[in-house]
């Protein structure tokens, strides 16, 4: 193929299914009866992150990314942020909680609560996983064993759904979250995400730095996509922070009795 080299075939039946499986599976645990009904508001928001998966993974999007380095930014906009977005708002964690037996629940919680979440919950270690993996993928040799391995191509967008729903999760997900930081600390983790996806789509357009088999035409218009997308996608995310932000109020000092007088 000129230019931008498609990457090995994958049929996108396995994604679709699995985004079916998923649809499916959120939507029986909302419609069970409990004390008080589920959120549409959230069930509306985990099957739009569903649709866009799918629109990612099969149909136009699919055959463009495989045939133009556009396209590839597109896809990965859609799989790695604004999906991951979306489907860490419908707050499924939340539902599993609430659907399961209280025993098995409670085994979840403390799963939750265990170290190993403790540490994948931390700001940091979700910024490198999610924006670190994109400066490896871009800068390395990394990107042209996706174009040559099919298995490769599905481990990178595996990895970027996963990462993106964890960043999302730490900084605005609605699901509770070990030890999450002040609201302060989250806005300065998605402040470094905005400037390293900034300064990697600006290298990417200038061509410096990176690793990408691509016309100049093609990675340039990508860079577009990866900033515009980008900011996007992390306003959006602060959005839902924000919204979600209720500040502690200062209590107000008790009232002082009177002083009595004793002439």
């Amino acid at each position: 193929m000129t230019g931008h080299e498609g990457h090995a075939h994958l049929s996108p039946l396995v994604p679709l299914l699995l985004v079916a499986v998923a649809a499916g599976g959120y939507l029986l645990l909302a419609a069970r009866p409990g004390p008080r009904s589920w959120s549409r508001r959230r069930a509306g928001s985990f099957l739009a992150g569903l649709a866009l998966l799918a629109a990612a993974t099969a149909g136009p999007v699919q055959s463009w990314a495989a045939a133009d380095f556009r396209g590839h930014m597109l896809q990965h906009l859609l799989i790695g942020m604004l999906a991951p977005l979306f489907l860490v708002l419908g707050a499924p964690m939340t539902l599993l909680l609430r659907a399961l037996p209280a025993a098995r629940a409670r085994r979840l919680t403390a799963l939750l609560r265990g170290r190993a979440v403790h540490v994948l919950a931390n700001p940091v270690t979700a910024l490198l996983l999610s924006v670190g993996g994109m400066v490896v993928l871009y800068c390395t040799p990394l990107y042209r064993l996706t174009l040559a391995h099919g298995w490769a191509h599905a481990a990178v967008h595996a990895h970027f759904l996963l990462s993106g729903c964890l960043f999302a999760w730490v900084i605005a997900g609605p699901d509770p979250a070990p030890r999450r930081p002040s609201v302060p600390a989250r806005l300065v983790v998605l402040g470094v995400a905005i400037a390293v996806h900034a300064g990697l789509s600006q290298l990417m357009y200038a061509g410096i730095a990176v690793d990408l088999p691509a016309p100049e035409e093609q990675r340039r218009g990508a860079a577009e996509i990866m900033y515009y997308g980008g900011d996007l996608a992390e306003l959006l995310l602060a959005l839902a922070l924000a919204s979600g932000w209720r500040p502690a109020r200062r209590a107000r000092p008790a009232p002082m009795a009177p002083i009595l007088r004793h002439d």
